[in-house]
């Protein structure tokens, strides 16, 4: 047993669930078809020989749905058809030597990729036929007063379909099971209606018209095929369209948007790393104002052709993010392998000849960039961007022509007037004096432990002003909440409790509208998580949040325990240590929890804990 779950572990799943697959598809032939072959006369030889032709024929005229990969064609209807007419085994019969036959035709794809097809279409004609007999259905002639069995057929063909084909895409290609809903469900339906017309025309042809009721179905089915061929060639155009911007030829904005999601959502199931570049062509406006908006854009076509070239054959995709900046996506690269990437990509535009470089600084083209690294904590895309950003604006302050990595260096040189900052939250926080005046002062006092804290905690500058100001202005939102709310003596109501939890989401709306303050959001809007992944507004669990976010938790309860409220029993310093400790693993960071216990105790030794 441990030698097979070994096995299991190193195994690619993909690779797994082709052999499962595999085995079950030729033991369900091996039994459904039992040898029919032996037992066929004249006449079924020349049946068999008479639709399997028209199955590759069919098979030949294949197109494409989405996504990419994913074929289809009408030879469906002829292994259904088979079905109506003469049963599973009969239609298995058929699939054999099609499946022999492009076997040796199509020498290119993989054995294996045959063998999976084959056992796809025998799983698909095995349960179509078992659910076809179920509901009444009878082999020969079409009955017009029962089609449920004919529709019943095709749903499990179908379902049989969709299942295994969208469970070897997901494994193969990491697709995400919304999008094989989309794409198989959504796009194939269509496909599959049609193919039930016509697996009940060619059974009214072929049993009334012989020969020439199958001439004229294979002129319909080609027909068809030849129609969906167009739909998919429109319908690549119009999607290449809509993602891909038409003067740099790179991915648009939109799309990046997309992209980045999925990629932050692999990376945190995977745990695998992600980095994002951002680039900002240097002096750009110089150039435009120089030589004109026609040269401006085609030095922007040059930068994106030359972006193409550099990434092509690599894991980095390149888009345009707006006006002369560009996003590079950079899936498994760790920081340091994306700010070596971004660097040789600079190097080497600096190389690169282009009209009129001359009015540039550096008599060269030449790009700033900002380098940032996914992190688990990252709970929102934009943050990742927002890093990058930082870090590109940091390039930019060293004399362009630069590149630079997020979190070095950066907190040396970042001028900050902490007390300043204070000052005007403190103004905005004045508000409730006359509203809430114990919301004022406990947000007075959370700052105080943070700043103690930042201290024990080892912050660097940028950090500490964050994690400082973060913890003055977490409990903005709260001015959004009714005064009868804020200062009710009783116990709240599920209603009221609900309103009071929206203030993590007001703040945060609050916040944005000055963007000097807009890397404090997360400690406005995470305050309230729990690190067991029970907190609110998005349920995220240990170090999904953000560290100092966390340690934010701890102080916020802790001084909110220990204060008088109106809705809840004061407890003393004991108590309130006690009830961190309760909550420890589950409420709060184990680790943060003792660090501030151990701080609470040690400013307190002096003093009786109750």
């Amino acid at each position: 047993m441990n030698f097979i779950r070994n096995l299991i572990h190193k195994a690619d799943r993909s690779q797994i669930y082709v052999i499962l697959l595999s085995c079950t598809g030729i033991g369900v032939f091996l039994y459904m078809n039992k040898w029919s072959y032996l037992s066929l006369s004249t006449d079924g030889w020349v049946m068999v020989y008479t639709m399997l032709g028209a199955a590759l024929i069919l098979d030949y005229f294949t197109f494409q749905i989405p996504p990419k990969g994913n074929q289809q064609s009408m030879d469906s209807s002829v292994y259904l058809a088979c079905i109506f007419m003469f049963g599973g085994a009969f239609s298995l019969s058929v699939l054999l030597p099609v499946s022999l036959i492009l076997l040796i035709k199509e020498r290119n794809l993989t054995w294996w990729k045959h063998i999976v097809n084959f056992s796809i279409y025998t799983l698909m004609i095995a349960g179509a036929s078992f659910i076809f007999e179920w509901t009444g259905g009878q082999p020969g002639e079409i009955n017009g007063y029962n089609l449920l069995p004919y529709f019943a057929a095709l749903a499990v063909y179908f379902i049989i379909n969709t299942m295994t084909l969208g469970l070897f895409f997901h494994f193969s290609t990491k697709d995400a099971l919304q999008q094989m809903k989309r794409a198989f469900v959504t796009e194939s339906l269509l496909v599959y209606l049609c193919t039930l017309i016509l697996a009940l025309v060619l059974t009214i042809l072929v049993v009334h018209n012989g020969v020439l009721g199958l001439i004229l179905y294979l002129s319909l089915s080609i027909l068809l095929s030849h129609a969906f061929k167009q739909l998919f060639v429109m319908y690549q155009s119009i999607e290449e369209k809509a993602n891909t911007d038409q003067r740099t030829k790179l991915f648009n904005h939109s799309y990046f948007e997309t992209m980045l999601e999925n990629e932050l959502s692999e990376a945190r199931r995977l745990g695998t790393p992600l980095s994002l570049g951002l680039i900002d062509i240097d002096d750009f406006k110089k150039y435009n104002d120089r030589f004109g908006h026609l040269q401006g854009d085609s030095l922007l076509a040059f930068f994106g052709e030359f972006l193409i070239q550099r990434t092509e054959n690599t894991t980095v995709t390149a888009f345009r993010y707006g006006g002369e900046e560009f996003t590079l996506l950079m899936p498994g690269m760790e920081l340091d392998d994306a700010y070596t990437f971004m660097n040789k990509l600079r190097k080497q535009l600096n190389d690169t000849p282009f009209e009129g470089v001359e009015v540039f600084p550096h008599g060269c083209l030449s790009f700033s960039a900002g380098v940032a690294p996914y992190q688990v904590d990252m709970y929102n895309k934009s943050q990742l961007v927002d890093q990058a950003d930082k870090a590109l604006y940091y390039a930019k302050k060293q004399g362009k022509n630069n590149v630079h990595r997020h979190g070095i260096n950066e907190g040396m040189e970042h001028e900050i007037d902490l007390v300043q900052d204070v000052r005007d939250i403190e103004q905005q926080l004045n508000l409730f004096r006359y509203k809430d005046i114990d919301t004022f002062k406990h947000s007075k006092r959370v700052y105080k432990y943070a700043l103690d804290m930042s201290e024990i905690l080892e912050l660097d500058n940028a950090e500490k002003r964050l994690f400082v100001l973060g913890a003055l202005i977490h409990d903005i939102g709260k001015l959004e909440i009714p005064w009868s709310i804020l200062n009710k003596k009783d116990t709240l109501t599920c209603e009221e409790w609900e309103t009071i939890k929206g203030h993590v989401t007001w703040g945060k709306k609050m916040v944005m509208t000055n963007e000097r303050f807009n890397d404090l959001i997360p400690y406005i809007e995470l305050h309230h998580e729990r690190y067991d992944g029970q907190g609110y507004p998005y349920g995220l669990k240990g170090k999904e949040i953000p560290r100092l976010c966390r340690m934010l938790t701890v102080i916020d309860s802790f001084d909110a325990m220990t204060t008088e409220r109106p809705y809840q029993k004061t407890k003393n310093l004991l108590e309130a240590i006690n009830e961190l400790r309760r909550c420890s693993g589950s409420q709060f960071d184990p680790e943060l929890t003792e660090i501030f216990i151990g701080y609470i105790e040690k400013r307190n030794k002096q003093q009786p804990l109750f």
